[in-house]
């Protein structure tokens, strides 16, 4: 696991206690594209089902975790897809 993902992990931990925290470095999908860098963590895929999300819409829940991420959105990473979910919530 590399740093920016380790980042977002204790990021999104810390911010959210998730039951369930999928990340997923997608960066090699997308190499020779916009954003790319050498050796990846550009690029990423999270699941996260934490209860700080219900009653939420699915915008406020994806801003709460940009929130969350603010530093890595500005440099290291290049795009972002988030599933953010209530307990119990099918994707």
């Amino acid at each position: 696991m590399g740093a920016v993902t380790e980042a977002i992990r204790d990021k999104l931990a810390r911010a959210f206690q998730p039951m369930r925290l999928e990340i997923v470095d997608d960066s090699a999908r997308h190499h020779g594209h916009a954003g790319s860098r050498e050796g990846g963590e550009s690029h990423f895929n999270v699941v996260i089902e934490a209860a700080a999300f219900e009653g939420q819409g699915r915008v406020q829940r994806q801003r709460a975790v940009y929130a969350a991420l603010k530093d890595e959105l500005a440099g290291p990473i290049h795009a972002l897809s988030v599933k953010a979910l209530a307990p119990g919530e099918a994707e």
